[in-house]
C-alpha cells in the first residue's frame, strides 16, 4: 500500500473517469445556402430533453450518450467505447445525471 497500511482491504469496485470537450464542433456547413443563409451542421443541443454525454439508464444499465439524432434515437456507450445500443429510442431512456466535462463510471473489479 502507498500509505503503508498493510491491513487495508481492496474494494470490489473502481471508478473510471474520462474528460470530454464540449465546444469542439463546427456549428455551420462550409457552403452557404441561397440568399447567404448558413445551414446548421449538427443536431440541436437538446434532443427530446437529452444532450451529448448525459448519463442515462437503458434497460437497467447505466451508460452515456455518445451520439444523438434529431429523430430521438441515441448512440449509447460505456466510457471505454463499448457499444450498449447503436440506436436507442428516447422513450426507453431515463436521465441519471446531466452532462459534465468529467464523466465518471463505477465498475466492478475483475478477478
Amino acid at each position: 500500500c502507498i500509505a503503508g497500511n498493510i491491513d487495508a482491504k481492496r474494494l470490489d469496485h473502481f471508478y473510471m473517469q474520462k474528460c470530454v470537450r464540449h465546444s469542439n464542433r463546427s456549428l455551420h456547413k462550409a457552403n452557404l445556402l441561397k440568399g447567404g443563409r448558413k445551414k446548421a451542421n449538427k443536431a440541436e443541443k437538446f434532443v427530446k430533453g437529452f444532450q451529448l454525454f448525459d448519463k442515462v439508464c437503458f434497460e437497467g444499465e447505466n451508460c452515456f450518450i455518445f451520439g444523438r439524432r434529431s429523430s430521438g434515437y441515441f448512440d449509447l456507450r460505456l466510457l471505454d467505447g463499448t457499444a450498449v445500443h447503436k440506436s436507442a429510442c428516447y422513450k426507453k431512456l431515463k436521465l441519471v445525471e446531466a452532462s459534465k466535462t468529467q464523466l465518471i463510471e463505477r465498475r466492478q473489479q475483475v478477478g
